[in-house]
């Protein structure tokens, strides 16, 4: 069973300065390939050099909405050129975060469709963070497919159906996170139980977010598989299955990124 982690921040306190043992774990448990997502473009050295390293790191180019007021002066063209690097298969995170409010929404929304347009010129996938900001998010995705097409992911998927049914609809993907595991997570596993399969993605967003039976400990990627568990049995399959269809749609997905001979699946 080969499985990949799409969303880590391995750059983070709780992570970088125990990496070696952090993928030495990932290898063991089965984790072949994680995506280091950028949150933080005028740090974005730190995370290339990680992604450089370690052969089964990539890495994505891109603005939290948390930050998003502090890197207002990245340019598409920016974000573009610092995507063309080989590791770097994707653009974002990005998006709208109305729980926190720790950047101004205008900030926000500028950034998220900066971004947009950075993943449209450049041909990769957008990483969209959505926190208590659905209407928002649809509206954006909606106005900006209208000015050309893109390849939208919601990361750390929570929020409502409707979300996620207008995502899949514009061609996009969804990714859960460890919270699918939580006792009190019903409705997010029936939004899951109810999306099509070619469209689900697993992920740790770690180091936070630990899934049962790690909830409270700091997560990191060789958890997603308890992720991928708990979705092979709200989908009904079994977990080496989950594993091959969620990397199938994550090599979709990600098209930039190669894939390891591990990942081919038998004819």
């Amino acid at each position: 069973m080969q499985v990949v982690d799409s969303h880590c921040h391995l750059d983070f306190e709780g992570l970088q300065e125990r990496l070696p043992e952090v993928l030495s774990r990932a290898e063991e448990a089965g984790v072949r390939l994680m995506v280091s997502i950028s949150s933080r473009v005028r740090k974005f050295d730190n995370l290339r050099r990680i992604a450089e390293e370690n052969p089964n790191v990539f890495c994505t180019i891109g603005t939290h909405p948390h930050n998003a007021h502090e890197e207002l002066d990245v340019t598409v063209e920016e974000l573009v050129q610092l995507a063309s690097h080989p590791k770097v298969i994707g653009i974002g995170e990005a998006g709208l975060d109305h729980h926190y409010n720790f950047s101004p929404r205008a900030a926000q929304e500028q950034g998220f469709r900066l971004h947009i347009d950075a993943a449209r010129v450049a041909g990769l996938p957008v990483v969209i963070h959505s926190r208590e900001a659905e209407a928002d998010t649809i509206r954006i995705l909606e106005d900006e497919m209208g000015k050309g097409a893109f390849l939208p992911l919601l990361h750390c998927f929570t929020s409502s159906r409707e979300l996620a049914d207008a995502a899949v609809a514009m061609g996009g993907y969804v990714s859960f996170s460890g919270i699918l595991t939580y006792k009190t997570a019903e409705d997010l596993r029936a939004t899951a139980a109810a999306l099509p399969m070619d469209r689900l993605l697993v992920e740790t967003d770690s180091p936070y977010l630990a899934p049962v039976p790690y909830r409270g400990k700091s997560n990191e990627p060789s958890y997603v598989v308890k992720t991928l568990e708990a979705l092979a049995q709200v989908k009904g399959v079994s977990v080496a299955d989950m594993a091959a269809i969620t990397s199938d749609n994550f090599f979709r997905l990600f098209s930039k990124a190669p894939r390891p001979p591990l990942f081919v699946r038998a004819a």
